[in-house]
């Protein structure tokens, strides 16, 4: 790896690190999704809602939930990647003699 590459990798790491430790020092600061405010949101404009669909299957915990959404993301940015990574070889093959700019 190049020494740009690095120092992207170090730059989204602190970010990532920066932000947790900003996020979990505010009072009331929760990692809660947008489900559960919707459903607090319906259940205060109309107490008697009641939801049309019950899910299939419910995660044991919120971490789990948290894990099958990062899987549910790193599996789309994987297909995406090889899709895009596919794309680009094949424009290359295409222009056999454009001379290549090392990126």
């Amino acid at each position: 790896m190049n020494r740009h590459n690095l120092s992207l990798i170090a730059v989204a790491v602190v970010l990532v690190v920066v932000s947790l430790v900003v996020g979990s020092r505010r009072e009331g600061a929760e990692f809660a999704g947008a489900d559960g405010q919707a459903m607090a949101a319906a259940t205060a404009l109309h107490p008697d809602y009641q939801p049309w669909f019950k899910p299939v299957w419910e995660p044991p915990s919120g971490e789990v939930a948290s894990l099958l959404f990062a899987l549910q993301a790193a599996l789309g940015a994987g297909v995406l990647g090889y899709y895009l990574g596919f794309k680009r070889g094949q424009s290359r093959q295409r222009q056999p003699d454009r001379v290549d700019a090392g990126d």
